[in-house]
C-alpha cells in the first residue's frame, strides 16, 4: 500500500515526519493538529510536497462510517475527526494508522486496515454492550439503569468470526 490515511495520534507520534509514504487526513483532523511543528512548518512542508494531502470523505462513506460506529457501540466514543477518518478510509479503500481502539475496532468489524503506531494493536474486536452490574440486565445504551438506577458498565462481546491482529 503506498498509502496511508492518518488520525491525530499518528501526527502526535511523529508518523508523517519519519515516513516517506503519502498520507491523507480529513480538514477536522488537520485542523486539530496543525499546531504540531508549527515554528519549524513541518506540516506545510509535506503539503507543499504533496506527501500529505487533506480530502474529506463523502457523504455516503460518513453515513457509512455512523452507521458502523453505532452498530458496534462505538459512536458515542468516537469524535467527529474519528468518524471522518473512518469515513475516508472508506472512500479511499486505505490504511488507517491509528492507535485509537473505537476506530480500530469500528474499522475491523467493517473489513478495513488499520496498522497501530506504538501499540501492538487491538486482540479482539466486537460489539459493545451495556450492562447492570446490579441487576444483570442488558442495556443497548445509556448511563443508568433504568430498571434500578445503577450505573451502566460496558463490556466487548468479542466477535469469534473476526480476524485478529
Amino acid at each position: 500500500m503506498d498509502f496511508r490515511i492518518l488520525d491525530a495520534s499518528a501526527f502526535y507520534a511523529g508518523v508523517p515526519f519519519g515516513s516517506e509514504a503519502d498520507c491523507y487526513t480529513t480538514s477536522l483532523v488537520y485542523e486539530e493538529i496543525k499546531h504540531i511543528k508549527k515554528n519549524h512548518d513541518a506540516l506545510g512542508t509535506l503539503l507543499e510536497t504533496n506527501r500529505l494531502k487533506i480530502m474529506d470523505p463523502d457523504p455516503e462513506s460518513t453515513s457509512a462510517a455512523v452507521a458502523s460506529a453505532k452498530k458496534t457501540g462505538d459512536y458515542q466514543q468516537l469524535s467527529k475527526q474519528d468518524i471522518s477518518v473512518i469515513a475516508l478510509c472508506i472512500s479511499l479503500n486505505g490504511q488507517i494508522i491509528t492507535d485509537d481502539f473505537a476506530i480500530t475496532n469500528v474499522a475491523k468489524n467493517i473489513g478495513l486496515k488499520t496498522s497501530p503506531i506504538m501499540t501492538g494493536g487491538i486482540k479482539d474486536v466486537g460489539t459493545w454492550i451495556h450492562y447492570c452490574p446490579g441487576c444483570r440486565t442488558n442495556h443497548t445504551k445509556g448511563k443508568e439503569c433504568p430498571m434500578c438506577g445503577t450505573p451502566l458498565k460496558r463490556k466487548l462481546l468479542k466477535d469469534e468470526s473476526s480476524v485478529t491482529q
